[in-house]
């Protein structure tokens, strides 16, 4: 067993299985940074007053690993990468991004080997989550389904934007669908982040939409869950072998 694979495992904190008896699809939600796939569930608890399931998909709710984070003077935090500012001129931290890269291929491959393909899998997450589940969906593997982000951002020069400008033979055909979230009042990552973001992947063929979130700071808003609820389903819909276990 691969130390990749090991690592893979040892990030699930929380995830819920399908409440039908199909599992045809999963959905994985990165959280931001400093925080736990565990608080992640209970943030999304809190303001829906139930958790975030679906019939016949998977939600898995993992926990970024412990290390060193320089916007903290160097201090251990729960992070997915290290970057050098929380800025959107800082240069990406490549080197830390390519190890988490792995670990996150071994999630998805995890469920891959399960039976779920890659089109029938939603990568997404909140402020640093989202940032890794752009790099995910449109560098890592852009045979996803979908990514969402809220409250999230590309570095300029980020080598996402490499990747979707400079296509290689195993690039889908069709790239992951695309939502993004981002609070008006947001005073961590500017709104106008998120929105030169956005317009930069729609300038590399990426198809979506991005959705301002009116009196909102860095947080999540229960409006944005409603709907990112909804967007789910209407990109992994259930198959007909999901309604037929139904039955």
């Amino acid at each position: 067993m691969g130390k990749s694979f090991v690592r893979a495992m040892n990030l699930i904190q929380k995830t819920f299985l399908p409440t039908g008896k199909s599992h045809s699809a999963t959905v994985i939600f990165f959280h931001g940074s400093g925080d736990t796939g565990s608080n992640l569930v209970e943030w999304i608890r809190f303001l829906l007053g139930h958790d975030m399931t679906f019939g016949h998909i998977k939600m898995i709710f993992p926990t970024a690993p412990l290390q060193k984070y320089t916007p903290l003077d160097g201090e251990e935090s729960h992070v997915w990468f290290d970057r050098k500012a929380i800025s959107i001129e800082a240069k990406e931290c490549r080197l830390s991004l390519a190890s988490i890269y792995e670990t996150v291929g071994e999630l998805l491959k995890t469920e891959i080997d399960a039976g779920i393909p890659e089109s029938r899998i939603i990568v997404g997450g909140f402020s640093m989550g989202g940032t890794l589940a752009m790099h995910t969906g449109f560098h890592i593997n852009q045979a996803l389904a979908g990514v969402f982000v809220i409250s999230s951002f590309l570095n300029r020069g980020s080598i996402v934007y490499d990747s979707l400008a400079n296509p290689s033979s195993k690039t889908a055909k069709q790239l992951p669908q695309f939502l993004m979230f981002h609070g008006e009042r947001d005073t961590l990552v500017p709104i106008k982040w998120g929105m030169e973001t956005f317009n930069n992947l729609q300038d590399l063929n990426v198809k979506g939409n991005f959705v301002p979130v009116r009196n909102t700071m860095h947080e999540l808003k229960k409006s944005e869950l409603l709907q990112l609820q909804e967007w789910i389903l209407s990109v992994l819909p259930p198959l007909e072998s999901d309604l037929t276990n139904k039955l």
